[in-house]
């Protein structure tokens, strides 16, 4: 197989109606907005659902959650899925040790990923770090989101202990809590894959297309109390493969090329037809648009 023949641009709109996107924790699960007010869905978090579609997809992935595992896979940790699958001994042959977990996992070719080393002694590196050939930028909603955050109060119907005093039949004081949504917004975010790096793990042109079926599907099996089915959606993903390795343009300027705005004369926009979308052509290199599924 053979590594990433031509750098690939990417950016993807994604659309949301009553769900949050991204919680904050330190927010208190509010969904994550930037000084300015715009709604922000962090690259992590969309790293995470690429990978969970490439599992659902039967590729071989490394950083699992523990929700959403591979079937047979019962490791609790990263340190314990590395030390058991992979053969090589980090201390003495960690190029050895690279090379065989960029074979075994898609993600780690494709994002890289640092292998902490269990008992590195005084004077030895304590990981073995993997540069990855495909970096993706959080995404950011095209207007202000921070007006359009619904809280809703919570509380539990149904008791879950005895009362205080341990009586049976008392009923507990009701439990309360909030959830918070978005609702409505469009999102955009962008990626890159560099033959350089890809040349490095393994990366491959089969494996970009593997990706480019994630971000399509992005979320396809989703779904939460906070993201219910149907809330959040990919509309359209823009794929630019450049015609070498080092490509036409740089990714900023192909990046730029993609203009999303709220249509003139609309002040609250409720759907993405509130929205002009416009692609600014680069001589010489193809751009593919593809809606979500």
């Amino acid at each position: 197989m053979t590594t990433l023949s031509k750098k690939i641009d990417f950016a993807v709109i994604v659309t949301v109606q009553h769900a949050n996107p991204n919680g904050d924790p330190l927010t208190g699960n509010r969904p994550r907005v930037t000084y300015e007010g715009l709604g922000e869905i962090s690259d992590v978090a969309i790293k995470r659902k690429i990978r969970n579609r490439l599992m659902n997809m039967g590729k071989k992935i490394f950083v699992q959650s523990d929700d959403n595992r591979e079937e047979g896979d019962n490791y609790r940790s990263l340190l314990a899925r590395a030390s058991k699958e992979i053969k090589a001994d980090p201390k003495k042959e960690d190029e050895k040790y690279r090379k065989e977990a960029c074979e075994k996992w898609l993600d780690v070719r494709a994002f890289g990923q640092v292998f902490p080393i269990k008992g590195a002694s005084k004077g030895q590196g304590a990981s073995i770090g993997i540069r990855g050939p495909v970096s993706i930028h959080s995404a950011f909603s095209v207007a202000k989101v921070e007006n359009r955050i619904a809280p809703l109060q919570i509380t539990k119907s149904v008791s879950t202990a005895e009362g205080k005093e341990g009586e049976e039949g008392k009923r507990a004081s009701d439990t309360m809590g909030m959830k918070y949504r978005v609702d409505h917004g469009v999102y955009v975010f962008y990626g890159s894959m560099n033959p350089q790096l890809a040349s490095k793990t393994g990366f491959s042109d089969e494996d970009a297309q593997a990706i480019k079926e994630a971000l399509k599907t992005l979320f396809r099996n989703d779904a939460s109390s906070a993201r219910p089915e149907g809330s959040m959606e990919v509309f359209r993903v823009y794929w630019w493969e450049h015609n070498s390795p080092n490509g036409q343009y740089s990714s900023a300027k192909v990046h730029r090329s993609l203009k999303v705005k709220v249509k003139d004369g609309v002040d609250e926009p409720k759907d993405i037809n509130d929205y002009d979308i416009k692609r600014d052509d680069l001589d010489g290199l193809n751009c593919e648009e593809l809606d979500g599924e």
